[in-house]
């Protein structure tokens, strides 16, 4: 029988730590080569949103005491769908002059996505004329509503398949 003299275990110790490393390193690199993605509640980075998570809650609740938005449509459809939201105070006085942008995605791709601005305006009525629905099934509706300095999202799941409509 062979006796070993020890030297072997330095350099193991020595490539575990050398791999360990390594494996480090790939993995920092694999993740700042991947794409930052645009959240689904706040129309910006998903690192931004939960940087700003309070501030974001308390502009909700800022706005919600002012003003109340609803989304008003009855049901989607494949194509030309309106999307409508009504903007009124606490006293049900319609607000017109408020800025409305949404973005409309597919919660499996980002193929679909759209950003609809510059809405009609009627008596606190605000109308996207332009929106497309290519593929049946559920979409997301994003809208940022901002009044002076107060702004709120509504986001919403809707079906072009059934009426129905949930807030997310």
């Amino acid at each position: 029988m062979s006796k070993s003299n020890g030297r072997i275990w330095p350099y193991a110790i020595g490539t575990s730590i050398t791999l360990v490393f390594s494996f480090c390193v790939a993995t920092i690199v694999v993740t700042q080569s991947t794409n930052l993605q645009p959240s689904d509640n706040y129309m910006s980075y998903y690192q931004d949103a939960d940087a700003n998570a309070n501030e974001l809650i308390e502009a909700r609740i800022a706005f919600d005491k002012k003003y109340k938005i609803e989304y008003i449509n009855n049901g989607l459809f494949s194509q030309d769908s309106i999307v409508k939201y009504k903007l009124t105070d606490l006293n049900g006085n319609p607000i017109s002059d408020a800025t409305l942008v949404i973005a409309i995605s597919r919660p499996e791709t980002k193929k679909f996505n759209q950003r609809l601005e510059n809405p009609n305006v009627e008596n606190g009525i605000y109308s996207f004329n332009d929106a497309t629905f290519p593929k049946a099934g559920i979409w997301n509706i994003i809208a940022k509503i901002t009044k002076g300095e107060d702004t709120r999202f509504l986001n919403i799941k809707a079906d072009t398949r059934k009426k129905e409509v949930s807030e997310f």
